[in-house]
């Protein structure tokens, strides 16, 4: 389902792909200012991409998929621009998919479409009727299909087949979590001894510029970063002056991270902090995919508790044998409410919290409400997470778990993934085995560099493609032919 819905955003028009085509060929022989003056004419296109197009039809399809789903998009116009940088982005990972063999056979096509129907229980029957009802057609449909596999599939091969992970990082990240788990919580600032390992509590005042944006908004994201930078480098507070930032712009987020071990923080922001003290602003500005970051180190820890016995340990006696670690596991389940537009913190935060009261009261069971609003793949189960261990789960939801009793419910907690509501089972004495640890060791990992490499991938794609961008802020003013 979460697919069938990712899906459904996508929306394709053939046939003035197919038309526009045609004229451009026919004109190809000519000038390119003379080729520009027909493309310009053709009703209907938003972008030339490399050779496909993008129409404005598209974008107004998109956009009426997101508001079909209760999102909240911009006023200023500034959706339609967005819009269509997704969808070049989309366009260009078709191409090259195309060009490089990669997609889904009619036959594999139509298995796909079999498990789709039988995973919410329809017969094809009654799913062709219920795309059909959605107001577009099924061919229109399985080709949205198929371009999403042929995406997902080239992105496979581009970015998640290249991600190595050596043996000698995974021993590494095992032995920090072993020191962490067998040393307790250390007190804050206490410091790291000689290098030793640490958390580092880093706070961001983040401005969002997209990699596609023209020259002109990325110098004044720039700009603006560069003044906080040398405005958090004064006494001021830094979680003051991101919240006057984001007053003046709500494009601008601001967030304390926590405390973090350097693998737990984003490449990028632990290369820019790695020798920066506590209570101090990074040197410069990071420029990532999605923007621009001014970061302040609040606070930075020991590991490990800092006992005399323990600094006269050398690093070569840690220890190195693969072994079991005994661990508590955690029983819980909890409710999600994803971030996304037209839903604010405050009111995702005040429906939880709605939710809780009624449970304390008992007019109301958790499960049920799970069942009815969760937005996450646990909501048929209740919202049951099945047993965890220490390190499964994001920092923020594990933190608020580990300080719940046996039935008690927390207050709204939020991560990167939404707003939960979260609840304690039960709790049982378990061991981490060497397997499980090089299991999770190696998601970890993988999933700090696959994100870092996605988002360079989508940036080189971008950059090597010849994209010519013409009407974006008009709706399709005809029904293309």
């Amino acid at each position: 389902m979460n697919r069938l819905r990712q899906i459904a955003n996508v929306a394709t028009f053939i046939a003035v792909a197919m038309f526009t085509t045609t004229l451009f060929a026919q004109d190809a022989a000519k000038t390119n200012t003379a080729s520009e003056s027909k493309v310009r004419n053709i009703d209907g296109v938003a972008a030339v991409v490399n050779t496909g197009y993008v129409t404005r039809k598209e974008i107004d399809d998109r956009i009426a998929a997101l508001k079909k789903q209760g999102a909240k998009l911009p006023e200023d116009g500034s959706a339609r621009k967005m819009i269509l940088d997704r969808l070049i982005i989309e366009k260009i990972q078709i191409q090259n998919a195309e060009q490089e063999g990669v997609g889904i056979s009619n036959k594999e096509l139509d298995k796909y479409i079999g498990e789709i129907a039988a995973k919410n229980k329809l017969t094809l029957a009654e799913l062709k009727a219920r795309v059909n009802a959605s107001g577009t057609t099924f061919d229109r449909y399985k080709q949205m299909l198929r371009d999403d596999i042929s995406m997902t599939r080239y992105r496979e091969r581009e970015v998640e087949a290249k991600i190595k992970i050596s043996d000698a990082e995974i021993d590494n990240f095992i032995l920090e979590r072993t020191r962490v788990m067998k040393s307790g919580t250390p007190s804050r600032s206490a410091p790291a001894v000689n290098g030793g390992p640490e958390e580092i509590d880093v706070a961001q005042i983040f401005i969002p510029v997209d990699a596609a944006a023209g020259a002109g908004a990325q110098a004044e994201a720039k700009k603006k970063a560069d003044i906080l930078l040398r405005e958090a480098r004064g006494d001021v507070d830094f979680m003051q002056l991101g919240a006057m930032a984001a007053k003046d712009n709500p494009k601008i987020k601001f967030q304390e991270l926590g405390y973090r071990t350097p693998d737990r923080l984003p490449q990028l922001f632990y290369e820019a902090i790695r020798n920066t003290g506590s209570g101090q602003v990074a040197n410069a500005v990071v420029k990532s995919p999605a923007g621009y970051h001014v970061l302040k180190v609040l606070d930075r820890r020991a590991l490990m508790a800092n006992t005399p016995s323990q600094q006269a340990v050398a690093p070569e006696a840690a220890p190195t044998t693969p072994q079991n670690i005994p661990i508590t596991q955690t029983l819980s389940r909890h409710i999600l409410l994803r971030s996304r537009a037209g839903l604010t913190d405050q009111d995702a935060e005040r429906r939880l919290q709605g939710f809780r009261d009624q449970i304390r009261i008992k007019t109301a069971d958790f499960s049920e409400l799970a069942k009815k609003y969760s937005e996450d793949g646990s909501a048929s189960n209740g919202g049951d997470l099945g047993w965890m261990s220490p390190g499964d789960l994001v920092p923020e939801f594990e933190q608020a778990m580990n300080r719940l009793q046996i039935g008690e419910v927390s207050s709204p907690v939020k991560t990167e993934f939404g707003w939960h509501l979260i609840q304690v089972l039960d709790r049982r004495e378990g061991q981490l085995t060497v397997e499980k640890q090089r299991q999770f060791a190696r998601a970890a990992i993988r999933e700090r560099k696959l994100d870092q490499a996605y988002q360079e991938w989508i940036r080189e794609l971008r950059d090597n493609a010849t994209v010519k961008i013409l009407n974006v802020e008009d709706a399709a003013s005809s029904t293309p032919r």
